[in-house]
């Protein structure tokens, strides 16, 4: 068995455009790098693809394995797509934030759901339960695999070896690279890259507002795939030099915007991506290339980022499209402060 040809192939090569309608007058170009046109719909495509190959390569995976992971949504719906071509049975651990659009995508890959109700008694959070649903799962059925998105160096590999590398070769060392944070493994992939190549890009995490990463403390979050309830394995606090928390208004606004000025539909993560360049952005010196990694589709958020009477229930803000007073240019909030 071999993960090769077909709908793999497609992986990857994803546009970097200019965003030069969004941050028209700044003194610093930014580019958008459109993961969302990955045929899975986000950039989880690319580490789906790189731990089932390894897998399959090491032997890990075969032609009788069922695939176990636990997702927020768009890891579940790359790996469905990918077991439904090499024809593997696969199992999606998922929660109640799981969107209603991102289940019905995974189960029309043949995907199945094992859906976590309850969350975790002592954090009051749904991954550590997730996590040990999955555990249970691997140890009840015969052939199961944990892909382990959360602690797999396959997952940050994917990142190192395309993602940044497609950035590298058509700007060459950038000066600020924006990525928002959840599994880590695409933020520890570009680092690692860069690293190597000794350039002196400043990395920007982008996290929410009630994630427990780079010291932040667990709380409400309502989109899914920005900011963890509990630090994964493949976490560092040196990750990043600046960590900026967004809130799900700010989400919603840079969403809005992205959509009014550059006619590009993202997801929520996307927006909170925006949102941090402008906080940041009077900081950020004349001349500088910026990237911006902007994850998933919008398509899957229409019941909540582009729905404005569930933004106003749900948020109690407007849907407005561009940043408010206190959120465009303003500083870092206290904490918020490099990683390492």
């Amino acid at each position: 068995m071999r993960l090769e040809g077909g709908i793999a192939e497609a992986i990857g090569r994803t546009p970097l455009i200019r965003l030069g309608r969004l941050f028209a007058g700044e003194p610093f170009e930014t580019y958008g790098k459109l993961e969302w046109m990955n045929p899975g719909g986000s950039a989880k495509d690319r580490p789906a693809l790189y731990m089932l190959r390894e897998a399959i390569g090491r032997g890990e995976v075969t032609e009788g394995s069922v695939i176990v992971e636990s997702s927020s949504g768009n890891l579940g719906i790359s790996l469905a797509q990918l077991c439904a071509y090499l024809g593997l049975r696969f199992i999606c651990v998922a929660d109640p934030r799981t969107t209603r659009r991102h289940l019905q995508i995974i189960r029309s890959f043949g995907g199945e759901i094992e859906l976590v109700t309850e969350p975790d008694a002592r954090t009051g959070e749904y991954l550590p339960a997730r996590i040990r649903r999955v555990q249970q799962l691997v140890r009840d059925i015969p052939g199961a695999y944990w892909t382990n998105q959360y602690g797999n160096p396959d997952n940050a590999l994917a990142h190192a070896e395309t993602t940044m590398q497609e950035i590298g070769e058509r700007l060459g060392a950038i000066d600020y690279l924006f990525c928002g944070v959840s599994s880590c493994g695409t933020i520890r992939g570009c680092r690692d890259y860069i690293r190597r190549r000794g350039w002196s890009t400043k990395i920007v995490a982008v996290d929410a507002e009630g994630s427990a990463l780079f010291g932040g403390s667990d709380g409400r979050r309502r989109f899914p795939g920005l900011g963890a309830a509990q630090v994964p394995d493949l976490h560092d606090e040196a990750l990043a030099d600046l960590v900026v928390r967004v809130s799900d208004a700010d989400c919603v606004r840079g969403c809005r915007a992205l959509v009014r000025r550059e006619a590009i539909l993202a997801g929520a993560s996307s927006g909170g991506v925006v949102a941090a360049i402008w906080r940041i952005g009077r900081d950020i010196p004349a001349g500088s290339a910026c990237v911006a990694i902007l994850p998933d589709r919008g398509e899957r958020y229409m019941d909540t980022v582009y729905d404005d009477e569930w933004v106003r229930r749900e948020l109690g803000t407007e849907p407005a499209s561009e940043p408010d007073s206190e959120s465009a240019h303003a500083a870092p909030a206290e904490g918020e402060g490099g990683g390492g």
